[in-house]
């Protein structure tokens, strides 16, 4: 589907009596004590994605919002859910509960290192989260979700380059009431929400709620004989208001939430060559190959993700009459621990990949904000920002790796073998005792090469400190055109240090000198067998007794087999011994600071935005904006941590060099982003429309790519992205609200010479469909006496897009074209229908991914196994029923 297709779609929507949705234009959410009203769908919303309070309407933004009746007619549970609602949102879920990554109009990232600033912010009740692993909740008693698409740096900082998600909860109320709800679904999935709020005293109020989500896993380890993939999460969050008087409000929150989950698998996509291996040495089969979608898995022990989420907030609102103060104080605090076999297969290669994260995080927002009757106001403000990074990592080799190592090393030997493993072992003792014996002493290495339980200890630490100082100016020309400036000036330091200690032997070895010393050494041996007359190479005792008897001869010969050598160690025709380099997974580490490299990032960048509003009618209002957005530098915490090219002379000539250096990236340089936008809203008594039309921009775009052994972190050059937004909503009779979301997008890469893959500037980056849309439909009739009946559906489309750039372990030819083969196409339906009682009570069954859709998140060479392909399928169809009362 190309353009033309959303302006028809477009067209026949207004045909049927002119749209709108996509501002959410819904009704203002009900109090905590009353159930929501299906029968409103008013225009005249309140949203704060400009840090006021205005009607969306003449909120000249980009924003999307879902209601509190949207989330659960569509049982959207977390922020994976909201993206069926938001064609313009990608959430993806990753490699564990803690990786989940946030893109908005095809920009963002984010998710697999603690260390790279996320290109979305996510923000609960004006507090920012600022890493995967504290958003990814479910969500607690909420009013509505804003999502703010574009650039927003001007009001929210450094890290809204691609867009802002923001959560709002209820406020506490002064009159007593609640909700209870329990659902049950299949794959025997329970969830439990409550709520209670109700005045302490005529200036108190409170608010208390909790939930419990299980589900068993959808997939099944057919190895360990248990069900993967389940769900284990539950949470409590307590509120309190106090108001001592009308112009003074004091918001105290306090939230706990705790996930135990086995997440997430992996299936096989491609098998390479390596399953072969993993089968001998599993004994059977080590994964379900070509067949992600079985949703069986082979694995040697369990994922773990154990995740603690807490913090606090306190905001404070004074009004003076013409300005209003409002500070916001946070402290975020997240503990995760995971484990997985990272391998995915039925063979223990990976015996442990385990991290444990903890991040504390305190910020602190003040601003003013000014109501004057005049045709001048704004809005000032400052933000700070302090977060602490504690990260170790482990990754290990498992009892397998060995023998695979030595069936990569000489497959027939080993997969011809009646004992795989004994086979393999054979194989890597020999290459121990050839490569003592090049070195001097054939027993030095003996049982050390791929050792079960070596491999990496990490530890790493990050410290950011950053402040902004922001504002906007309104200027009212006419009662009609309102022209806006803003600005934001943010500085962010970061200081980082690494403590990474391998205990691989074999990846400590430098081959290129070993295998100099071989050459030189068969060099003397052949050539000093010919000058004895004996047909074939020397032995250690003919090559001294030579040397002995005719020492010019021999110096002579040394000489050319050394230079010899020398002018072919790094071919691999002549050094054998280069072949085995893609078995050094994890070599010893340069640690940071050190003399050559500091640990240091400083950053500072002023963004600003300029925008026209003009109502063109009472009911039709236009915009234009010109906005900048910035993302601070990005620090690479994982073992894929390399000096750079240009700090490399220095590091050697220092003296600082471990074995198998290379050069890489620290860290990531900031983000810039532009944005050039025209947007149209419209709404009327049964309809309104939403309109953007944009060009979008960012320069050195941070890339985070998996390479099969680790993470490729760079910036790109330049990426921009043209797009059409179209949100609209239409009630053409009585009971009925039809809705429609459409996003075009034609993105491209500019410029990203040093990609991962070479240069693919000129390329459409990849995961970023050009076409997405969400369309939806609910009709409420009402019988006598006041029930209500009320069914729902929606439709999620993607168009089929390739979900990844490039593969390694692959011929860099051969693994582009392997990944332009692999795409993905969504096409989601969910329902449900709802019978409301006067009493309060709601008795609905629902079901979300009705068509059991089966499309892959994302796709990645599989660990350590050249050829092969894995990815993350995506979640089979679920349903079940809820029972709601409210008071």
């Amino acid at each position: 589907m190309t353009l033309r297709n959303i302006l028809l779609g477009a067209t026949v929507l207004c045909a049927a009596t002119t749209p709108v949705y996509a501002f959410a234009q819904d009704a203002a959410p009900a109090d905590a004590g009353t159930a929501v009203d299906d029968t409103d769908y008013g225009n005249d919303i309140i949203v704060t994605a400009s840090k006021r309070s205005q009607t969306l309407q003449d909120t000249p933004v980009a924003v999307s919002v879902t209601t509190a009746a949207a989330l659960e007619e569509s049982q959207i549970r977390d922020l994976i859910d909201l993206q069926s609602s938001v064609p313009s949102l990608r959430v993806s879920q990753l490699q564990s509960s803690a990786n989940t990554n946030f893109i908005i109009r095809g920009f963002g990232n984010g998710a697999n290192n603690a260390g790279i600033e996320p290109s979305v912010g996510v923000f609960i009740d004006g507090v920012y989260r600022s890493r995967s692993a504290a958003q990814i909740g479910d969500l607690p008693n909420v009013e509505r979700i804003e999502v703010l698409r574009g650039p927003q740096s001007t009001l929210f900082g450094k890290n809204a380059s691609a867009g802002v998600i923001s959560i709002v909860t209820q406020k506490p109320q002064y009159e007593f009431g609640g909700s209870a709800e329990v659902s049950y679904g299949n794959y025997n999935a329970i969830t439990v929400k409550g709520n209670v709020t109700g005045p302490i005293s005529d200036t108190v109020a409170f608010s208390i709620g909790g939930s419990y989500n299980r589900r068993d896993g959808y997939a099944q380890d057919l190895k360990l004989d248990t069900d993967v993939n389940d769900r284990n999460r539950w949470g409590v969050r307590g509120q309190l208001l106090f108001e001592p008087a009308d112009a003074l409000s004091i918001r105290l929150i306090g939230d706990y939430d705790k996930i135990d989950e086995n997440c997430c698998i992996a299936g096989n996509v491609i098998a390479g060559p390596t399953v072969a291996i993993t089968n001998a040495l599993a004994g059977g089969p080590s994964v379900d190959a070509n067949n992600p979608f079985s949703y069986d898995v082979y694995n040697n022990f369990l994922s773990m993700n154990e995740i603690e989420n807490y913090g606090g907030s306190a905001q404070i609102d004074y009004d003076l009459g013409n300005l209003a103060l409002t500070s916001i104080t946070a402290y975020r605090k997240v503990k995760a621990l995971t484990n997985q076999d990272s391998d995915f297969t039925g063979a223990d290669l990976i015996g442990e990949n385990s991290q444990d994260l903890g991040i504390d995080t305190f910020t602190q927002e003040f601003r003013v904000t000014s109501d004057f009757d005049g045709p001048l106001n704004f809005l000032i403000g400052g933000y700070y920002f302090n977060e602490k990074i504690d990260q170790k990592n482990d990754i290990r080799f498992g009892a397998d790796f060995r023998p695979y190592a030595g069936a990569l090393i000489n497959p027939a030997a080993v997969l011809t073998s009646p004992n795989p493993r004994a086979a393999g072992n054979a194989v890597v003792s020999g290459l121990e005792q050839q490569i003592g014996s090049i070195l001097g002493n054939p027993a030095q290495f003996a049982g050390q090469f791929f050792r079960q339980g070596d491999g990496l200890d990490e530890a790493y630490r990050l410290k950011d400190e950053a402040f902004s100082i922001f504002g906007t100016v309104d200027f009212e020309v006419t009662d009609r055109l309102t022209f806006t400036l803003g600005a934001n000036y943010t500085k962010d330091r970061k200081r980082f240090s690494t403590n990474v200690i391998s205990t691989d032997r074999f990846s400590g070895l430098d081959l290129v000198s070993t295998g100099r010393t071989a050459i030189t050494q068969q060099g003397i041996a052949t050539t000093v067998g010919n000058a004895l007359g004996l047909g074939r190479p020397a032995t250690a005792a003919e090559v001294g007794g030579f040397a002995q008897a005719q020492p010019a001869a021999f110096g002579q010969i040394s000489a050319g087999a050394a230079a010899f050598a020398t002018a072919n160690q790094n071919n691999p025709a002549v050094n054998p011994l280069l072949a085995l380099r893609p078995l050094q997974f994890l070599p010893p580490f340069l640690n940071v600071p050190n003399a050559v490299e500091d640990g240091k990032t400083n950053d500072g960048d002023l963004s600003y935005s300029v925008r026209a509003a003009y109502e063109l009618t009472d009911t039709v209002n236009i915009y234009a904006t010109y906005a900048t957005g910035f993302k601070a530098s990005s620090v690479n915490l994982s073992r894929d941590s390399r000096p750079l090219a240009s700090d490399l002379p220095a590091i050697i000539s220092g003296g600082l060099g471990v074995p198998n250096l290379t050069s890489g990236s620290r860290f990531a340089n900031p983000e810039e982003s532009t944005v050039y936008e025209f947007g149209l809203k419209g709404q009327w008594d049964v309809a309104a429309v939403n309109i953007a039309v944009f060009k979008q921009s960012i320069k050195g775009f941070q890339s985070n790519i998996f390479t099969g052994t680790g993470f490729a972190l760079a910036n790109a050059g330049k990426q921009s992205t043209f797009g059409i937004e179209f949100d609209g909503s239409v009630r053409p009779v009585d009971g009925l609200n039809l809705t429609l979301a459409a996003t075009y997008l034609d993105a491209k890469y500019d410029s990203f010479i040093n990609s991962a893959f070479g240069d693919i500037s000129g390329s459409t980056p990849a995961g970023i469909p050009e076409l997405s849309m969400s369309l939806g439909g609910t009709y409420t009739h009402e019988f006598a006496g006041g029930t209500k009946a009320i069914a729902h559906v929606d439709y999620a489309y993607e168009s089929p897009v390739q979900i990844v750039e490039g593969l390694g372990g692959f011929p860099p030819a051969q693994g582009l074209l392997i990944a332009q083969n692999l795409k993905r196409e969504v096409n989601s339906l969910n329902a449900s229908f709802t019978i409301r009682l006067t009493n309060g009570l709601d008795v609905g069954v629902w079901g979300r991914n009705l068509t059991n859709a089966q499309y892959l998140t994302t796709v990645f060479p599989a660990v350590a196994q050249a050829g092969s392909v894995s990815g993350y399928p995506s979640q089979p169809r679920t349903y079940g029923g809820t029972i709601r009362y409210k008071f």
